[in-house]
């Protein structure tokens, strides 16, 4: 799951407070809050528009975000793994999801140059729908993961529709 690491509960980085606050940012308010700005400035086709703002937010500076997070620490992620005194193992599987994470979150960020929506978009698009659909059944969820699961769905479903209508009209003509 993309998701900081919990470090305590007082609204300061790392916690549930803040974790709530940029999630929910990323993934709903700053794509809308970009994409209408652009829409009102520069005109252009709507789902293309807020389509490369949730690419750039929802996939690129969340998965760059969670990847940082993961290389350089992994509490967050060792313990959904279940890891409470982790081997070196789980470590290295933590800071290896992280490098993935960071590599889907740089491409993410390309999505402001053209040409770049589709790939980046589909690249952690579907990791975070996929990702999303495996946690949605898990019992036991904190509430951390439990907004990191909706808000996994909601990015990767809006980024593999922006994908398949920019992608259905070249492969059907």
């Amino acid at each position: 799951m993309s998701s900081p690491e919990n470090k305590d509960t007082k609204g300061h980085s790392g916690t549930p407070t803040f974790y709530f606050i940029v999630t929910i940012l990323q993934t709903v308010v700053l794509p809308i809050v970009f994409g209408w700005s652009e829409l009102s400035s520069n005109g252009g086709e709507p789902i293309l528009v807020f389509g490369k703002w949730w690419v750039f937010w929802g996939v690129g500076t969340r998965l760059l975000a969670a990847g940082i997070f993961q290389v350089f620490g992994g509490g967050k992620t060792l313990k959904i793994l279940g890891a409470d005194k982790p081997t070196e193992q789980e470590r290295q599987l933590a800071r290896e999801l992280g490098t993935a994470n960071i590599g889907m979150g740089l491409a993410g960020l390309l999505a402001l140059q053209a040409g770049w929506i589709v790939p980046a978009g589909l690249a952690g698009g579907v990791f975070l729908l996929l990702a999303g659909l495996m946690h949605v059944a898990k019992k036991g969820k904190n509430a951390q993961e439990t907004v990191a699961t909706w808000t996994d769905l909601v990015v990767g479903v809006v980024v593999v529709i922006v994908a398949l209508y920019v992608l259905i009209p070249i492969w059907f003509g």
